[in-house]
């Protein structure tokens, strides 16, 4: 297999065609992005390191009968996807109250929310993903209702999935963003990626972030605590 044109850049990842229909190529980017992408620094080795985790993630996931878009992993910063057509929205899942959520209602760190509570955001950089509710939603047809109580349901199932997995790594999975599209026969799928780029992951026994609240809150390197979640998830797989 062949990467052919680039299909989209985005923060994270750049997005290619190749040469099967319908497969694209994904190369991870060594790069950070904050504030939307407004600040952007170059890491060495963060892609690497994204891509192995999103990799185990996705593994993960597809064991417990979740569909998604990952097909295999191919080298160190790619990964092979089957060709999504997008559902233009973020899905926000949150475990415990933190970052936003914690300082528009002033609740406690980390106060735990049961049920998980669920957020949507339109993804749209010159808008900085607005958050929109259910009927924003319909209303503008970015999804009907049928497909918003698809992704709720996924966005559980692969909820108890990776908070299972992280507890049993010790990490606490505090909150997360998910992404879905559809495959050419209309089946909808988890796509994107997973990693602690789109996490909140606390360590349970340190309480220290191992995501990019590192780098947002300009805490120190962040590859050392991706490496750790890395290294974790290497472990259980070997269980």
């Amino acid at each position: 297999m062949e990467k052919t044109e680039l299909l989209y850049s985005g923060k994270a990842k750049d997005m290619y065609l190749t040469d099967v229909p319908g497969v694209l190529w994904a190369a991870y980017k060594d790069q950070a992005t904050a504030l939307n992408g407004k600040q952007k620094v170059q890491i060495e080795g963060k892609g690497t390191l994204n891509r192995q985790i999103s990799g185990l993630l996705f593994e993960a996931v597809e064991a417990a009968g979740i569909p998604t878009h990952f097909i295999k992993n191919w080298d160190d910063q790619t990964m092979i996807v089957r060709q999504c057509t997008m559902v233009p929205l973020e899905v926000v899942v949150r475990n415990y109250a933190s970052g936003s959520f914690e300082r528009k209602f002033h609740t406690a760190p980390l106060l735990p929310l049961a049920p998980a509570v669920h957020e949507f955001y339109y993804k749209s950089d010159a808008l900085d993903d607005p958050f929109i509710n259910d009927e924003q939603i319909t209303a503008l047809g970015f999804a009907d209702a049928s497909t918003l109580a698809a992704t709720h349901q996924l966005a559980d199932r692969v909820n108890a999935v990776l908070t299972a997995l992280f507890a049993s790594v010790g990490i606490k999975l505090v909150d997360f963003k998910l992404e879905f599209g559809r495959l050419p026969n209309g089946r909808l799928v988890l796509a994107d990626e997973l990693s602690p780029d789109n996490m909140r992951l606390i360590d349970e026994q340190s309480g220290r972030s191992l995501d990019k609240d590192i780098f947002r809150h300009h805490e120190g390197p962040l590859t050392p605590a991706y490496q750790v979640v890395l290294d974790r998830l290497k472990g259980a797989a070997h269980v």
